[in-house]
This record gives structure tokens, C-alpha cells and sequence, in this order.
């Protein structure tokens, strides 16, 4: 059995469309890509290198997965690029049919249901990084187990939301924190249950 870890970067108010460049993904629209740039410090880039310190398979949806394989193969001398090309890729894709990535496999029809099939085997835990789209699927079939998210202090008003419509309610606790000097809140969260609730009514009775 292995787990899916989601780790991405959002804004103060959820945005998590194109945080690394311009061009990376204009849908509906959107103009702020490489809204992360201003804020990436080193403490930031630590976070990120343990995460890429521990063997892992890596699932993309297939905008990142473009993104990745245009450039992390050309950088295989740096630890995230060597660590890439140690894990096996799985894209989601319905028309990706001639990766061009090693040790790439592309995931279609429901790719929900592949993603379950692959947790339930052997091997390293799924890091899915970035990709949006394909994040929501996942979510709606409650299949991620831990979220590693970077908060950026920047509000972006509109764009895609790492949490949208579709996201089934559960409880989370905090397993590692931090705070970089440029203000970027870093936290790991994994499941605890259902959402429990209360009242400070209650609390008053008392």
C-alpha cells in the first residue's frame, strides 16, 4: 500500500493557477502567472528539497507533466532533476499517446479509479505536484492522504482553486509547519477522520 501526497503552492485565498510562469496556464483568463517568484526564498526551496528527498512515483496531469518534461531533464544534475528521473512518471492524458519522458506511463479513461488501483499496490508513495485539473478529480474521490501546501501572501481574486466544488469534507491535522523570511506559511496536513464540530454555546453552559 502507498499514499498519494498532494504539494502544491496556493495563494492567501486558494488560487493555486500557474504559480510558476506567465504562459504557464492563461485559461479563463488568467494574468498572474509566476505569482510565486516574488516570494521563493531559500527556506521555501528547502521545504520543497526534503520533499523531493524521499523516493517517490511522480503523477502529473498532463499541462504539468508538458511543463516538467520540457524542462527537468535538461537539469538532471540538480537534486529535484535527479530525483525525477529516478521516478516513475504517471501522467493523466486522453491524448498523450508517445510520452517522450523516461519511464513515463499515461493514465486515461478513469483515471481516479487507475490512481486507487495504484495506491493499492507496492512501491513508493505518489507525489502529485501542481496540476489542477487533475487534482480535482482526485479530491472528489477522497484519494488524497496528505497535503503539502505553500501559502503565498498575495491575493489573486480569480483563478483555480486548489479546494473547489467537489472536495469531500474531512477533518486534518498539522504535522510539520513553517514560516519563510518572505512569509510564504509552509504545512503538511494529513487526514484525522470526519469533521467534527461544536458550539462555544456549549461552552458557555458549562
Amino acid at each position: 500500500m502507498r499514499e498519494l501526497i498532494a504539494s502544491t503552492f496556493v495563494s492567501l485565498d486558494g488560487v493555486m493557477q500557474a504559480p510558476g510562469g506567465p504562459d504557464e496556464d492563461r485559461d479563463g483568463g488568467f494574468a498572474h502567472g509566476g505569482w510565486t517568484w516574488p516570494f521563493f526564498d531559500e527556506t521555501a526551496g528547502g521545504w520543497l528539497d526534503e520533499t523531493f528527498s524521499r523516493p517517490f512515483d511522480l503523477l502529473l496531469g498532463r499541462r504539468t507533466y508538458e511543463i516538467f518534461a520540457a524542462y527537468w531533464p535538461r537539469h538532471e544534475d540538480t537534486p529535484v532533476g535527479a530525483a525525477f528521473r529516478r521516478a516513475h512518471k504517471y501522467v493523466a492524458s486522453h491524448g498523450l499517446t508517445n510520452p517522450t519522458w523516461a519511464g513515463t506511463t499515461v493514465l486515461s479513461g478513469n483515471v481516479p479509479a487507475q490512481v486507487e488501483e495504484l495506491k493499492g499496490q507496492d512501491g513508493p508513495d505518489l507525489l502529485l505536484q501542481g496540476s489542477g485539473n487533475l487534482i480535482q478529480s482526485l479530491l472528489t474521490a477522497d484519494l488524497v492522504d496528505e497535503f503539502r501546501v505553500l501559502t503565498f501572501p498575495v491575493l489573486l481574486g480569480a483563478g483555480k482553486r486548489l479546494f473547489a466544488e467537489g472536495t469531500v469534507p474531512a477533518g486534518l491535522r498539522l504535522t510539520a509547519q513553517g514560516v519563510s523570511p518572505s512569509g510564504v506559511v509552509m504545512g503538511t496536513y494529513r487526514r484525522s477522520g470526519p469533521v467534527v464540530t461544536g458550539s462555544f454555546e456549549d461552552e458557555d453552559a458549562h
